[in-house]
């Protein structure tokens, strides 16, 4: 049996990361950088939507058909956790399509099994989930990571000391946050981390919160 603290905030950054953008190398317990990166320069990057990468052999206009089947899918797959997934009140996508998980975790269940994180009962929308990540407009990993590496600062100028910074690996981004995540070093539920959270989560580009 689950528990349905199995699913809190920690497991639905994970769920995150691991339905998100293919150029993000990511781990299922989203370990980062060590502590030799923590004081390196971080780039200045607030909360924009990251730009899709230019295609120079794409027709005119195609980067807005991209975020427009982007979502669309996702559309798809909301209207497939209102009605299959057993939760009616499953927000709307953001205008980017990108989902909007802090609207998500007001509609949680709490004596639930996560379905809300995790493509419904049974996961029996995960098909569409995954069908709209495949949309997913072409990010640049060199701003994710800028992103990443400015929230994870964030979070340990406030109070969190031990949040670990992001890594590039084989040209994609590999997330940071607690150290050991199997035997997590700080509570993601307590009132500290949370106020941490939120005062960085600005840091984080459009498509990236959840994700460390």
């Amino acid at each position: 049996m689950i528990s349905h603290h199995t699913f809190s905030a920690r497991s639905r950054r994970r769920f995150a990361g691991a339905c998100a953008v293919p150029l993000l190398v990511l781990l299922a317990a989203c370990g980062g950088g060590g502590d030799s990166a923590a004081d390196e320069p971080v780039a200045s990057v607030a909360g924009e939507s990251a730009p899709a990468a230019p295609d120079p052999s794409a027709p005119a206009g195609s980067a807005d058909t991209g975020k427009g089947a982007f979502y669309d899918a996702q559309m798809t797959y909301v209207e497939c956790m209102r009605t299959k997934g057993g939760v009616e009140d499953f927000p709307d996508p953001r205008l980017s399509g990108y989902l909007d998980w802090a609207k998500i975790d007001e509609v949680v269940d709490p004596n639930g099994g996560g379905e809300e994180y995790k493509g419904g009962k049974d996961a029996v929308c995960f098909p569409e989930l995954s069908a709209a990540m495949a949309l997913e407009p072409p990010r640049d990993p060199q701003r994710d990571f800028e992103s990443m590496l400015a929230h994870a600062k964030c979070m340990r100028d406030n109070g969190v000391s031990r949040f670990t910074n992001p890594t590039m690996s084989g040209g994609g981004v590999m997330p940071g946050g607690d150290p050991n995540p199997a035997d997590p070093a700080f509570d993601q539920d307590s009132p500290a981390y949370k106020e941490a959270r939120r005062a960085c989560k600005d840091k984080l580009l459009e498509g990236l919160d959840g994700m460390q």
